[in-house]
């Protein structure tokens, strides 16, 4: 697979039926090796593994109703609360991501009032945080580690 703007991480894998699969940490089960789909997994383990997110708060590819339609997420990570904090669309690394890649799941997870959002197609990564009451965005200088979060949790709860 392709050399992505991401740490290297090792990966279990293996070949079935003629299919190169990979092992998803979060599914717990081996998945077709797709360019999306590496992608996706160095995503996650830079998340892990760099930025601290706690695996078993991240949801990897499940469906929800979102104004009546189901959609399908890429990741979705919650906080300890249970509350969406960080949704993330990945894309295979040929496809480039626009501005408008980046409005469309800006505005398909308006309905979930997930605070951050990120779009990566694993050399190029891009990150916003939701402003709801304005109905706009502020594109994020990197992604903020998940101990981050926490402690404006706690600070905006009157702990310092």
């Amino acid at each position: 697979m392709e050399r992505l703007n991401l740490p290297e991480y090792a990966f279990r894998t293996k070949t079935e039926g003629g299919k190169q699969l990979i092992f998803d940490s979060i599914r717990k089960k081996f998945v077709v090796l797709t360019p999306e789909e590496w992608v996706r997994q160095n995503f996650i383990q830079y998340l892990i593994q760099e930025k601290k997110y706690p695996e078993n708060l991240m949801a990897v590819e499940k469906q929800i109703r979102v104004n009546g339609k189901q959609r399908r997420f890429d990741l979705l990570i919650y906080l300890k609360n249970g509350q969406p904090l960080l949704i993330a669309e990945f894309k295979a690394p040929n496809v480039k991501i626009t501005q408008d890649t980046f409005d469309q799941v800006v505005r398909y997870n308006m309905a979930l009032r997930v605070e951050r959002v990120v779009v990566s197609n694993g050399l190029q990564h891009f990150a916003c945080e939701v402003d709801y009451p304005n109905n706009s965005y502020t594109y994020l200088h990197g992604i903020p580690g998940y101990c981050e979060r926490c402690r404006i949790d706690f600070e905006g709860q009157g702990f310092s």
